[in-house]
Order: structure tokens, then sequence, then C-alpha cells
């Protein structure tokens, strides 16, 4: 699949979501160990974010990896080697991007993975832990965002970006940037 076909994939993916998987942290614990032995040198630490992460939460079923490297150079340089790694990507989205390169992963005709590779330490490492950390302390918060994702999902289950817009504001408030 190349770029444009996977990234189109990707959007129109339908947006399903699914009760917690037990099996979502080992899943993110082999890929953070098959990443680690591909990129000894370049990852400084993998962390499993998103809603996979977090237990009990309702979540798409596509393990969100956060990877720290020293510099958004060296991110870029990791492109061709996880492309050879099974990763996909849109370079037309990454070129966008300034903070973070994005990856996936895909089996069976479904995205399994999601990587996203970050300057470790950097503002967009620290955000995306402190929103998980909040949602694994609080039961309250987690069980207020998994009713935002119910409803974002009845009104946008075709429409991906506009599902992931949605959330936008809860983020923001969790991080006191509303």
């Amino acid at each position: 699949m190349n770029d444009s076909e996977s990234l189109n994939e990707a959007i129109n993916e339908e947006v399903s979501l699914r009760d917690y998987d037990a099996s979502w942290p080992d899943k993110f614990v082999a890929e953070r160990d098959r990443l680690l032995a591909l990129f000894p040198v370049n990852i400084i630490d993998i962390e499993h974010i998103g809603s996979t992460a977090v237990p009990g939460m309702l979540a798409k079923p596509v393990i969100d990896i956060l990877t720290g490297v020293e510099s958004m150079t060296v991110a870029r340089a990791l492109t061709e080697p996880l492309l050879e790694a099974g990763y996909s990507t849109s370079a037309e989205f990454n070129a966008k991007l300034t903070d973070r390169q994005w990856f996936m992963r895909w089996a069976d005709g479904r995205r399994t993975h999601h990587l996203h590779v970050v300057v470790h330490r950097g503002k967009e490492w620290a955000e995306r832990l402190r929103f998980r950390d909040a949602l694994r302390a609080s039961p309250v918060l987690a069980a207020r965002y998994a009713a935002l994702k119910a409803g974002l999902v009845l009104q946008h289950a075709n429409d991906r970006e506009a599902y992931t817009r949605g959330k936008t504001g809860f983020v923001r408030s969790v991080l006191g940037q509303a």
C-alpha cells in the first residue's frame, strides 16, 4: 500500500469502538520490544498512550505508541527504516507536522498500531503522557471521556476527522488549555 492509499484507507475507515481488551498492554509491549530491538540507538523511550493504555476504557482497537527521540531530525530520519519495518505513513501529512512524525501498522486490512515519533521530554511527549495519566488516575474523568467518544462515534462513525475534532475540547480542558 503506498502513502496516499494508506492515508486514504485510514481517513475513510469507519470509527468503531470496542470494550477494553486486556490483551492491549501485551500488544503494546510486543511492539515496543520490536521497535527497541530495531532502533536501539535512535529511540530513547517508548510509552503506551491513547485509550488502549487506559484500563477499562472504550477504545478504537489501535495501539497508540509514543516514541521519544533526540530531535525532529532523528524522527524524520527514521521514516525509511520504519517503512522497511512494516509501517506506512503519508509523506505529505508528515511534512505538515512540526512536532511529530506519524506512522501506521496494518494487519488483515485494518490498522493495528499508530506510532507517534516525538522529541523525548518535549511538549508533545509531556502532553500526551499527562492526558493518559489523568485518565488513568480518575475513573470519573475516564468515564466522561468514554461517554464523549461513544456519542461522537454515533454522530461521526463515517467521518474519522470529525470524530477526532470532537474530542479536542475535552483533551484541551484536561491539559488546562481550554
